[in-house]
């Protein structure tokens, strides 16, 4: 599977979630600055992470993201608990290991 989504913007991400308190302006920037797909692909990953969808669900995942993309995305994210920790289950469900692009950012 091909994800539009950059995997080190994804590890940005997933950093930046875990530490809102001092990164919520950049966080908000960083998902404002997502196209609509990337942003649909990003609540899809977390949805799989948390148990909403399996990972060969993911047409329909992307499919109920687009759906249902009434709230701007970074504030559905950060009103989702845990959402950085069900980003990287979602994007480990699909296969996709992001460890290195994590390790860069430090």
């Amino acid at each position: 599977m091909e994800l539009s989504l950059d995997r080190g913007v994804i590890a940005q991400i997933i950093v930046m979630g875990r530490e809102l308190e001092r990164a919520e302006p950049e966080f908000r920037a960083m998902v404002d600055r997502l196209d609509e797909d990337e942003q649909q692909e990003l609540v899809a990953i977390m949805w799989i992470g948390r148990g909403a969808f399996e990972p060969e669900d993911w047409s329909e995942a992307l499919r109920t993201a687009e759906e249902e993309a009434t709230t701007p995305c970074a504030d559905y994210l950060i009103g989702t608990p845990h959402f950085s920790d069900h980003v990287e289950a979602g994007l480990e469900a699909l296969g996709i290991s992001i460890r290195q692009d994590e390790e860069d950012l430090f």
